[in-house]
């Protein structure tokens, strides 16, 4: 069964999942197409990393690489399901489980984790389940992946404030997870969609945000 448009909306069991692969099916470039550094790695001392699936990766990277002062690199991907190294066909099939996710690397000295979050909820609209716009299945659901109890604990939290200022514009209910990404590997997607609307300035980019503004 595919998961898509028409069809029914749910996330697979894991046993439907494809059976995937032991490494990349596809070539990752290895410089940031904007930023000029490393998408692999090593990643400069102090930096942290964090990952946020919010709709098509396109326009959800191009928001975060925009903050320039301390996001030191982007990278687009697939996190949150159970097939090892999809590749694109499969993740939008919804059957791997997997979300469009973009991994940010960023200096906490000169960006908080709350700035992050603010880019993220303020970027989409995270009550809308498995679909963003006109991107529907749950490749483009809404979730933010985290690495410590501290990031934990600020992304429910902001969760919450988020939801009070949807609430009062009129939107319903967050639909968004938050995931541990110990528990959930990113595979980097192709260099198709490495920095794609910095190839492609007129490209689709489906995300819009509600116009509610995020307060901490």
């Amino acid at each position: 069964m595919v998961f898509g448009r028409g069809r029914e909306l749910r996330m697979p069991a894991r046993e439907e999942a494809p059976v995937g692969r032991g490494a990349l099916a596809y070539e990752v470039p290895e410089r940031h197409a904007v930023l000029g550094t490393s998408l692999a790695g090593p990643y400069p001392e102090g930096c942290r990393v964090a990952e946020f699936a919010l709709g098509c990766f396109w326009g959800g990277e191009r928001r975060y690489w925009q903050m320039t002062a301390g996001v030191w690199t982007t990278v687009v991907g697939f996190q949150g399901g159970f097939t090892p190294f999809p590749v694109d066909d499969e993740v939008r099939t919804g059957l791997t489980g997997h979300a469009e996710t973009v991994r940010v690397v960023y200096d906490p000295e000169r960006v908080p984790y709350d700035a992050l979050l603010r880019v993220f909820w303020e970027g989409h609209d995270p009550t809308q389940g498995f679909r963003q716009g006109n991107d529907v299945g749950t490749h483009v659901r809404s979730l933010i992946f985290t690495r410590t109890s501290d990031e934990a604990e600020a992304a429910e939290s902001s969760r919450d404030a988020y939801q009070k200022a949807l609430t009062e514009a009129g939107y319903g209910e967050i639909t968004t997870e938050i995931l541990a990404a110990e528990e959930y590997p990113f595979y980097p997607a192709s260099s198709l969609h490495q920095q794609y609307l910095a190839h492609n300035p007129g490209g689709y980019c489906g995300l819009g945000g509600t116009g509610v503004s995020y307060r901490a």
